[in-house]
């Protein structure tokens, strides 16, 4: 037997015993989920207790002590774990010193701050309260992407299925402003600003999902000049080329300006790959079809799953990378948040 629910565009069925195999259930929901995508349904959020549990995961399964993957050198990482139903989800991420900030795809936010023994304090659950309509179904708070001003404490948020960005207050709880930017208008419902970064000059940048043009191997792209919510019709349009089978799922800026553009795969039978490319800010032109460099590629028999959020800090000189991953709420996925250090500058 199975339960259903949406959540934020994806189906979500949790396993209850019974005759058929779980595999065979995880299969369904992933068959049926760009079915349920566009289904209406309550959308449960984060309860009171603030409670993570994380442990503790290799690179390489097979060889722990593996550290390179392309240009980067892996430092470490966690599967977070909480007992609250609606854990997990996260669709971005942010990362201010040692303050995590976790946005899930159905508005809710997990806060917490963790250092070196990757234990995490002072952890808070928050829900988008603004946003889209009434906030009371699912498709009203598919909350894919997150941008943050260092300067201000401020965030973004962009939505799908409605195409809008909406700023935030530093502590998440109240909505400023939001815009339906006209370049978006387009874009399908579930394939929409699912990528976006708030540059160190002020500049945003937003990447469809998918494609709303004739081409379905490009992405639309969008430079805005400025804060998107005050000037929306500020900036020019883009295309970006990811490498064939991938979908972009998350931008970060390099200190240099480049970007880093996280991807995702889906492969049968039940498999997600990863990759980072690296777009040369130069490259990013009006009317340009953009592409990027291989960083690196997370694939089986490697630690794999559907990783959705990317964010850049730095760490005693070095570039560091966070990658974390949605679970879809699914029992064979995880909650992964790993930290990786760039080596290959340019």
């Amino acid at each position: 037997m199975v339960t259903k629910r949406s959540v934020s565009g994806s189906a979500v069925f949790r396993w209850i015993p019974g005759r058929a195999s779980a595999w065979r259930f995880f299969l369904l929901a992933l068959i049926l989920s760009p079915f349920a995508a566009l289904q209406p349904e309550w959308r449960y959020t984060l309860g009171p207790a603030r409670a993570i549990v994380t442990q503790k995961v290799a690179l390489d399964p097979g060889n722990p002590g593996r550290k390179k993957l392309g240009s980067l050198t892996y430092l470490g990482g966690v599967r977070l774990m909480s007992r609250d139903s609606v854990f997990g989800g996260f669709s971005d991420l942010a990362v201010v010193g040692d303050r995590f900030i976790l946005l899930s795809d159905r508005g809710g936010i997990v806060d917490f701050r963790m250092g070196r023994d990757w234990q995490p304090r002072d952890v808070r659950f928050a829900d988008l309260g603004d946003g889209p309509g009434q906030g009371w179904n699912t498709l009203q708070r598919d909350s894919e992407s997150l941008a943050h001003d260092p300067a201000t404490g401020k965030f973004w948020v962009g939505f799908e299925v409605v195409n809008q960005i909406w700023r935030y207050t530093p502590d998440l709880r109240v909505a400023e402003q939001h815009v339906a930017p006209p370049a978006m208008a387009k874009w399908i419902e579930t394939g929409g600003p699912e990528s976006m970064a708030r540059l160190a000059n002020g500049a945003f940048v937003v990447l469809s999902e998918w494609s709303a043009g004739d081409n379905p191997r490009l992405r639309d792209g969008i430079w805005f000049a400025g804060d998107p919510v005050e000037a929306p019709r500020h900036g020019f349009r883009f295309s970006y080329r990811p490498p064939r089978g991938y979908a972009p799922t998350s931008l970060a800026e390099l200190p240099d300006g480049d970007l880093l553009v996280l991807l995702r795969r889906f492969r049968l039978p039940v498999r997600f790959d990863s990759r980072i490319e690296r777009i040369p800010r130069e490259s990013i032109r009006a009317g340009a079809i953009v592409s990027g460099s291989e960083v690196a590629t997370l694939a089986a028999p490697l630690i794999h799953d559907n990783f959705e959020g990317i964010a850049v800090t730095r760490e005693n000189g070095a570039t560091i990378v966070w990658i974390v991953s949605d679970d879809n709420q699914m029992m064979l996925q995880r909650s992964l948040l790993l930290k990786f250090r760039l080596d290959a500058e340019r």
